[in-house]
């Protein structure tokens, strides 16, 4: 068996304090001991050793010359092993660290920004990372580790993530106050017939996706007038009276443009999940786990 596999830390403390105060009854005292406890501990490390620490006599204990060479690696040692302990406690007290993660930038708009400030307040030793990034980058972020998580939709079964649903957003619509469709306390998704559709770019799992199989559900069929790739800009565009928008509720209230309404979507109710999403079989940090909980939290405050 090899020697290191054998030190213990109780043995390098015993051994420190032994060199440092020159009497067993100070080490053990320190250490909070018995006196045969340290002699005991002594004797473990010298036999490791194979070679002797100290020169014993009724009166003295005198550090041999292999104690003198072998204090300041065991002091090393023994400081490390503290700095470690202190760098860990940090991390999950949240002294110190970071968090790194993922979003679009309707989600971060909508969901990040009371808790971005909040957690920069508490945590101001934490540094906060985000990648605002398209939708087809998303899952691709996480899957590269490029970031530690992502909070966005769920990412779909076989991609290699674990999703852990934080909010359910209902799918609202979204139109100018003087549109047909605005005189209606709530819409019918079959009311959308016919309708001119300001609808969003993206990949198979987004909101676009959602609309779509709903829209086939109910048997209507509306015009696709527009394609955009921002939420502002189908916003601006349902609010100057091109069409009509469907957007989820929370990120619909960001954008009051005056002229502007928001319906209930009905029959069937849909919403889009949130989720916070992780690289199957990798833990949070720490940090990133503080600003998970702070985003839970902070949930019920949106929209």
């Amino acid at each position: 068996m090899n020697i290191e596999t054998r030190l213990t830390l109780k043995q390098l403390r015993a051994f420190v304090a032994v060199y440092r105060l020159g009497k067993l009854a100070g080490a053990a005292d320190e250490l909070g001991v018995s006196l045969s406890a340290v002699s005991a501990l002594i004797r473990q490390i010298e036999e490791t050793l194979n070679t002797r620490l100290f020169d014993r006599s009724t009166r003295t204990l005198a550090p041999t010359r292999a104690a003198d060479e072998a204090f300041g690696i065991a002091e090393r040692i023994l400081q490390d092993v503290v700095t470690l302990g202190s760098n860990f406690r940090d991390l999950s007290e949240g002294s110190r660290g970071r968090v790194h993660l993922a979003a679009t930038p309707a989600t971060a708009a909508t969901l990040l920004p009371r808790t971005a400030r909040r957690f920069s307040q508490q945590y101001g030793n934490i540094e906060l990372v985000l990648d605002d990034c398209a939708p087809s980058q998303f899952l691709p972020h996480i899957v590269s580790e490029r970031v530690e998580m992502g909070i966005g939709t769920p990412a779909p079964a076989g991609a290699g993530c674990d999703n852990r649903l934080i909010l359910s957003d209902a799918l609202q619509v979204v139109c100018a106050e003087d549109h047909p469709i605005a005189a209606r306390a709530e819409v019918r998704w079959r009311d959308l017939a016919d309708v001119q559709l300001i609808t969003f770019r993206g990949g198979p799992y987004g909101v676009r996706d959602l609309v779509d199989r709903t829209l086939m559900q109910v048997g209507a069929k509306p015009e696709v007038a527009h394609e955009v790739g921002f939420l502002e800009t189908a916003a601006w565009m349902a609010a100057s009276g091109l069409g009509v928008a469907i957007l989820p509720a929370a990120l619909a209230a960001m954008h009051r443009h005056q002229g502007l309404a928001t319906r209930p979507l009905v029959a069937p109710d849909v919403s889009r999940s949130i989720a916070l999403v992780t690289k199957k079989g990798r833990s949070l940090s720490p940090s990133c786990k503080l600003f998970v909980d702070m985003v839970v939290e902070d949930i019920g405050n949106v929209g």
